[in-house]
């Protein structure tokens, strides 16, 4: 490891006040050198941050602090009290993932700041900077309660540059398409948001590890300086908490290149290890499902004729699904609960009476037999309070009848979290409303994981908190939405654009994995509305947006239909040893390689945007020294996602060395899969 860079520089400035403060600037640099981070004071005592690269100012003096909802601000009047240094340099093995070993490699910078020489006002801010970026939190001492009515943390951007963001504090979650703006025309955002400068840096803000505490949104201030917002509560402070705590870290990945942002462990290492002992029993796989027969109106979630989770349907599904190596059969629709308004109701929802045609024991003791497993759904209609109250029978039903995954739902507008806080700090009585990122809906995801991980059930919410690494502490937090997902393919045709996908690589799936539930092989919604996307982008997505469950979401018969193309998808892996974004660009266009957790084989291909484009692969990352054969799915002759024409897809097949290059056409909307094995 290269030696830790620290410096410390002092001087006394006197304040109009006449008080005198320690204008304190102390620094680290990453093992690289390149990176360096600093913390200090400044003339009215207000602490502050910075960060430069190569010498280059990157991040200009950044304010720190807090607004307190019945104390005085913790702003200003602050000077420096004790600071300490620190590096690590190991290597741990995750159970699941996009790669098996991840790096954590850092330098760090402890600095305590107090408040007018009083112990209870002070903080300790906590730094660690890496070769990738930049991490730092705060951590309080045991004050008692503490309110926070936010958070003042800025971010001040100094070199120009252009964002992909989307908009926070709207009634929709996550679920936006991405803007794409100059730095300064940001309004309020969501984390992770992306920015390329003007001399070609990769940055994306965001944040690790976030426990009983609201998430952040980024509000632009003036020009490129932008300051933390914290999800609104229903109990005014934005965050309570008892004796002593941490905040989460707050972070910027840095590379010269998009795919530096990619490749890129941050927010991983920032969160603290497995909490949960033996977690072999969280395995990764793909399924399918009785659900896009929902989404795209067929059948409906409520009882009826067109009831879709029948017993009748879900043997046949898992039939297919023992037939063509799907690990199990996602089922929504099948508790007593959807009848009548739902969304945003979720009082009558039970999560363990199954309705009428629908044999919750049958069909699992079927699937059972036939060596697959069924997939659990819980929507709550944004009603945490009625779902916890009957979350530990739920979860040890399911873990009585060997179900062991489930996708659970939060379906309703923002700030229409239906919950009682008689259980937490500060109580309420009756029915009030969170955020989907509050506190108490962040408190409750928690909750949750821990219910099933009791019973050895694996977790998949949609419409949830968004990913800050946190699956490293509970690993059996294995997938999440969190996004704009498929399922708006299927209620407009092009709803999402041919460079959603694209943007969601370099912005999105930075902070982990995500359900959004590739294989529409038809290409095809609701009134038969078509999708932006090619045949071979299909195929593509299962390289592109990872989770360690995928998805084949089509009906069972389009997937039938397709049988080279059910080919892939069948031998595609949902765990990999490595992987690696070998060409691409922000919004653009995506192309990984990746290696098999269990196998030799290599896999490689993603997704375009709405142009045409020619792409050479370079094959380096193969092992030097072996012959593999490589089965490709490409787009087709005159293949767009703009005509008929999207159903063209073509294939290949041809022996390739580590080292040698080959070139593939992406269409507009279009994509590629390559499947590499080893010639024995």
């Amino acid at each position: 490891m290269r030696p830790l860079h620290f410096s410390l520089a002092a001087a006394l400035t006197t304040l109009a006040l006449g008080t005198s403060h320690a204008a304190l600037a102390q620094s680290v640099s990453s093992p690289d050198g390149r990176i360096t981070a600093s913390l200090s004071v400044d003339g009215e005592g207000k602490p502050t941050w910075a960060v430069e690269r190569d010498g280059e100012e990157l991040i200009a003096p950044s304010g720190m602090g807090f607004n307190l909802e019945n104390e005085d601000p913790l702003r200003r009047n602050f000077v420096v009290v004790a600071q300490g240094t620190s590096s690590a340099d190991t290597t741990w093995e995750q159970p699941w993932g996009e790669r098996q070993f991840v790096t954590d490699r850092h330098n760090e910078l402890a600095v305590t700041f107090r408040q007018q020489d009083d112990a209870a006002r002070e903080f300790t801010v906590r730094l660690r900077v890496f070769d990738e970026g930049v991490g730092f939190r705060y951590e309080f001492p045991d004050r008692g309660e503490t309110r926070i009515a936010e958070e003042l943390t800025e971010f001040n951007v100094a070199p120009e540059g252009e964002a992909w963001w989307i908009q926070a504090g709207d009634w929709n979650r996550y679920e936006y398409l991405y803007k794409h703006t100059p730095i300064e025309a940001v309004s309020v955002a969501h984390t992770p948001i992306t920015m390329r400068l003007a001399d070609g840096t990769h940055l994306a803000m965001h944040e690790a590890a976030l426990v009983d505490y609201s998430g952040m949104w980024l509000q632009r201030m003036d020009g490129q300086r932008f300051r933390s917002v914290l999800a609104p509560s229903s109990r005014g402070a934005k965050v309570v908490r008892q004796g002593a705590f941490t905040t989460p870290w707050r972070t910027i990945r840095i590379a010269d290149e998009a795919a530096g942002l990619v490749e890129n462990d941050l927010e991983l290492n920032l969160n603290e290890p497995n909490k949960l002992g033996d977690v072999s029993w969280v395995e990764p796989g793909k399924y399918i499902g009785i659900w896009w027969g929902m989404i795209s109106n067929r059948w409906t979630w409520a009882q009826g004729p067109r009831h879709g989770a029948t017993t009748e349907r879900t043997k046949e599904y898992l039939d297919f699904a023992a037939e063509n190596g799907f690990r199990g059969v996602l089922v929504e629709g099948w508790d007593y609960g959807w009848d009548g308004t739902w969304f945003g109701n979720g009082r009558d929802f039970s999560f363990t009476e199954s309705y009428p045609d629908f044999d919750l024991e049958g069909v699992t003791d079927y699937a059972r037999e036939r060596g697959v497993r069924l997939i659990g759904h819980h929507e709550t209609g944004g009603n945490i309070a009625n779902y916890e109250a009957q979350l530990d029978d739920a979860m040890a039903l399911y873990g009585r009848l060997g179900v062991d995954w489930v996708k659970t739902g939060y379906v309703a507008d923002a700030g229409a979290i239906i919950s009682c806080n008689a259980d937490i700090a500060d109580p309420c009585e009756g029915q009030v409303m969170e955020w989907h990122d509050g506190q108490r809906q962040v408190q409750h995801h928690i909750r949750v994981l821990e219910a099933a991980a009791a019973n050895r059930v694996a977790v998949n919410p949609h419409e949830p908190v968004k990913d800050t690494g946190l699956r490293r502490t509970y690993p059996n937090w294995v997938s999440r939405e969190g996004a704009r997902g498929q399922e708006y393919n299927a209620w407009g045709a092009f709803s999402n654009g041919p460079d959603h996908e694209p943007t969601l690589v370099y912005t999105r799936m930075l902070s982990g994995p995500m359900d959004y539930t590739p294989g529409v092989l038809s290409l095809k919604g609701d009134n038969d509305v078509p999708l932006a996307s090619t045949l071979a982008k299909q195929l593509g997505l299962y390289l592109a947006i990872y989770s360690p469950i995928q998805m084949a979401a089509d009906f069972i018969e389009s997937l039938a239909e397709h049988p080279r193309e059910l080919e892939f998808i069948r031998a595609v892996p949902a765990d990999w040893a490595e992987s690696h974004l070998v060409a691409g660009e922000v919004g653009d266009y995506a192309i990984f390689a990746r290696k098999d957790r269990n196998s030799q084989d290599w896999y490689a291909g993603g997704i375009n945007d709405a142009t045409p484009r020619d792409v050479t692969l370079d094959f380096a990352f193969l092992e030097p020294g072996v012959t593999y054969r490589a089965s490709v799915w490409k787009d087709g002759e005159g293949a767009t996602y703009e005509t008929e024409a999207r159903h063209n897809i073509a294939h290949d097949d041809f022996e390739v060395r580590a080292g040698e290059e080959h070139a593939f056409h992406l269409a507009p909307g279009g994509g590629l899969a390559i499947r590499l094995q080893p010639v024995r």
